[in-house]
């Protein structure tokens, strides 16, 4: 795998030669304005609700300069070979790049917008996701947002434009390239590049490095995802418990369906979709608000539930909400969701149930007596 340099057409190599050295003369000056531009875009974060993980920048190495200032154009019949940046140190872009490192790719989102509403800093000149045509081909690759941005009026760049070309009015304009991804994206990302580009000997390469960089970034995106759902699930469940907000919500069957699918979406195996039962059970105690369901589906109330009753069998959700309430009420369940007892035959169902719920009730009773059970909660 050669470089651009190496495959580099002979005539074009004093031109490259020359911006090297040209940029080797005013690196140091560079990373000047990559350092203020730098801490402005940390600025913009300081008293923001968009809090990235991390700031970081880079000015580039003199080796990747002279990678990127090699590149030429596509080949065309009959055509001399070009270079694809004849003026690298005004074409190119990402000389100065600064990288915001997120939590979650949801993140991306909130930092790219808060940094281009910033137009008396930077004026945007491109913003472009870099995995989207990886997602569009069916191919991997790492996500991140990127920003093409512009100094305006920086007093920095002004000084390293007089550096650069003494004879010329320095304007204080400068582009930059801001990239904006994931702590997992950048992992993959620094880890890649110092093993494709940073090798010793280029030669050394085997289409299985491109098969594991595929797959990680294919495992990586799955882990994202993973860590993305647990967020907005966390951010619902906590919503559950604001008493003026989503916790204040009535208890119709949908509601203790959406609720119980949230919390616990592990036991759902119910042989219907009908919630109204386990409304009217709560109903019964006078729960009818969201907040003091999520109060009754505790996991440690659940974990007690479940080592007292030993179950055979998983309970579904009508059964374990029946045991829950029943573990919170005691007898008081019973009396108000299970008639008398009754020798009619009309009422055989009924019996049945008072005396399982009576079955049950026992057996929390042993093991709260047990002294395994944990202290019961204040209501």
């Amino acid at each position: 795998m050669s470089s651009h340099w190496e495959s580099l057409a002979e005539q074009l190599r004093p031109a490259v030669a020359a911006s090297v050295a040209e940029y080797e003369r005013v690196r140091s000056q560079l990373e000047f304005v990559t350092w203020d531009v730098e801490a402005s875009i940390r600025e913009i974060f300081k008293d923001s609700a968009t809090t990235p993980l991390f700031v970081t920048s880079r000015t580039k190495s003199l080796e990747s300069f002279r990678e990127k200032a090699s590149r030429m154009v596509a080949p065309v019949a009959g055509a001399e070979p070009a270079l694809a940046f004849p003026e690298p140190l005004r074409n190119l872009t990402d000389i100065v790049g600064v990288r915001v490192i997120t939590t979650l790719p949801a993140e991306n989102a909130e930092a790219a917008n808060l940094i281009k509403r910033q137009r008396s800093i930077f004026d945007c000149r491109g913003d472009r996701e870099k995995d989207i045509g990886s997602i569009e081909s069916g191919t991997y690759g790492y996500s991140s947002r990127h920003l093409i941005l512009r100094c305006i009026q920086n007093d920095v760049v002004k000084h390293y434009q007089r550096v650069l070309d003494p004879s010329a009015k320095p304007t204080g304009s400068y582009f930059f390239e801001c990239q904006i991804r994931t702590v997992f994206a950048h992992a993959w990302s620094e880890i890649e590049h110092d093993i494709r580009f940073k090798a010793q000997d280029r030669r050394a390469w085997s289409p299985y490095f491109d098969r594991q960089f595929t797959a990680t970034a294919a495992m990586l995106e799955t882990v994202e995802s993973a860590f993305s759902e647990l967020e907005e699930r966390y951010e619902t469940v906590t919503n559950f418990w604001d008493e003026a907000g989503e916790g204040a919500v009535a208890l119709t069957p949908n509601r203790v369906k959406e609720v119980w699918q949230t919390l616990l979406p592990h036991v759902d195996r119910k042989s219907d979709d009908d919630w109204g039962w386990a409304a009217e059970l709560l109903a019964a105690h006078g729960l009818v608000r969201t907040i003091e369901l999520v109060d009754v589906l505790q996991s440690q109330a659940i974990s007690d539930v479940r080592k007292a009753l030993d179950h055979r069998y998983s309970p579904g959700p009508d059964r374990l909400l029946d045991d829950l309430l029943l573990w919170r009420f005691g007898t008081a369940h019973i009396d108000l969701t299970a008639e008398p007892a009754s020798p009619d035959a009309k009422h055989l169902e009924n019996k049945a149930r008072r005396e399982s719920l009576q079955r049950r009730y026992q057996q929390m009773t042993r093991y709260r007596q047990s002294g395994i059970a944990s202290p019961p909660s204040s209501h």
